[in-house]
């Protein structure tokens, strides 16, 4: 037998911090007893990065779950340390039983050797954007669950104000609902709030108003309205905020650009929920590109991308990558020369979840371009794994509209279309000669098909 090859030390200087929630452990070499553990507060902090300029440490790999490591991360990039942050796949194999001293001293030992990686971080003006649009991501939700309680609560009084209008949230429900609250029990009176546009007949609406008015659902949906209108407003504030820091972080070459360039107003329907703002000029200032001509991103979608990717989405090399990063791709394991799994890696990030939400309405449409390929993956593996594939490939036709300052090339994708399109009439064709058919076979089959399209 040869030699056993020693592993080279890449990084001589090197520690390995363990996160946690109450405590930090840190290994600056394999002797465990050296590690020490560190408090979670800004003192602490203070004492640890004495401890590591002390040790003479110059880069650290630190690992965690959750958020517990960005304030420790952003204090150690601040103090001069190249910090990485790395997932737990990279370090969970650690020999023996599992520790806090031994996981810091594995993942120090791991990173001494140049064996780990760091993960995708986005930039300081991206991060206080996500957090932005996390925020009103959590408004969104509150706003929608107040309305389905109020909902619940009218439907228990049998009040089915959801059958007589839409939407009871729009200026005729509101309406009806604050009469309601005020002690009008009428339903003609009711009926006459709505609005002259309501397709339905004010005497159908009427006949929907009839119910048995109970206290404490009426307590319930005045308290549930009161809510409402609070998340409403603060979802407005929260889009100024949104659009006050977009056009603060507006990249410099989109400032300078004459006035003349200002992109067109989209024609798309927006949401009840959408941005109280010009999402698509201030989409074309950072992109340099409509995406809005591509059918099926809404106006959450654009906005999703503009403040959890922005111009972060250049640091991908390829669309590939990126589509990997949002976990959009199969995830292949290989073992003996054949593929094991091919799942998609589980968590999704609110941008792979927008696009997700974006292809599912693609599926329901009939005259996309993409429709034919979601319709042929949906037929091989099911809805869900289309709903993947065609997030995957919104993905990819984002990067190269993006990265490549392009307009969404329609064409192309009907091409692509196309293509499958003969790719699978060769396929007909060769299957229809193996069976070796009669004339009378063939035209009975052609005439069923007929009879099947129309």
């Amino acid at each position: 037998m040869g030699k056993a090859l020693p592993l080279q030390i890449v990084n001589p200087h090197a520690a390995g911090i363990d996160v946690g929630s109450r405590s930090h452990f840190v290994a600056i070499d394999q002797n465990r007893e050296n590690v020490r553990s560190f408090g979670i507060g800004t003192k602490d902090h203070q004492e640890l990065m004495l401890h590591l300029r002390d040790s003479g440490v110059t880069t650290i790999a630190m690992e965690s779950t959750g958020t517990y490591w960005q304030t420790l991360f952003n204090a150690l990039q601040k103090a001069g340390f190249e910090v990485l942050l790395v997932g737990g796949s990279q370090t969970k194999h650690v020999q023996g039983r599992k520790t806090d001293v031994l996981d810091c001293m594995w993942i120090q030992k791991l990173h001494s050797l140049g064996l780990l990686s760091g993960s995708f971080l986005l930039s300081d003006t991206l991060q206080e954007l996500r957090t932005y649009y996390y925020h009103r991501q959590h408004l969104v939700e509150q706003i929608s669950k107040y309305t389905h309680k109020m909902q619940k609560a009218l439907r228990l009084m049998n009040v089915r104000l959801d059958v007589a209008i839409r939407d009871i949230t729009g200026k005729s429900g509101l309406a009806i609902i604050e009469a309601i609250l005020s002690g009008s029990r009428d339903p003609q009176h009711l009926a006459s709030l709505v609005d002259i546009r309501m397709k339905k007949s004010k005497q159908q609406i009427a006949e929907a108003l009839h119910g048995s008015w109970r206290e404490e659902l009426l307590f319930e949906l005045k308290a549930c309205l009161h809510f409402y209108r609070l998340y409403e407003e603060a979802l407005r504030e929260c889009d100024q905020v949104i659009e006050s820091a977009l056009m603060k972080h507006l990249p410099q070459r989109a400032a300078s650009e004459p006035e003349g360039k200002a992109v067109k107003q989209s024609k798309k329907k927006s949401s009840k929920n959408a941005p109280g703002f010009n999402v698509p000029q201030i989409a074309y200032q950072y992109f340099k590109t409509d995406l809005f001509a591509i059918p099926g991103i809404s106006y959450g979608t654009v906005l999703c991308l503009l403040t959890t990717m922005g111009n972060d989405l250049h640091r991908f090399p390829t669309a590939k990558s990126f589509a990997s990063w949002l976990r959009l791709v199969p995830n292949n394991k290989v073992s003996g020369g054949r593929i094991i799994s091919s799942r998609t890696p589980s968590g999704k990030s609110y941008l792979a979840i927008a696009l997700g939400q974006a292809a599912n309405s693609i599926g329901n449409q009939k005259e996309h371009e993409l429709t034919p390929f979601f319709k042929r993956i949906a037929f091989k593996k099911g809805r869900i794994a289309a709903i993947t594939a065609t997030a995957r490939k919104l993905a990819v036709i984002i990067w190269n509209m993006v990265t490549k300052a392009e307009p969404y090339k329609k064409s192309e994708i009907k091409e692509t279309n196309e293509k499958s399109r003969r790719t699978g009439l060769k396929q007909v064709e060769r299957r229809i000669n193996a069976l070796k058919l009669s004339q009378s076979e063939l035209e009975r089959l052609f005439s069923r098909a007929s009879f099947l399209a129309t």
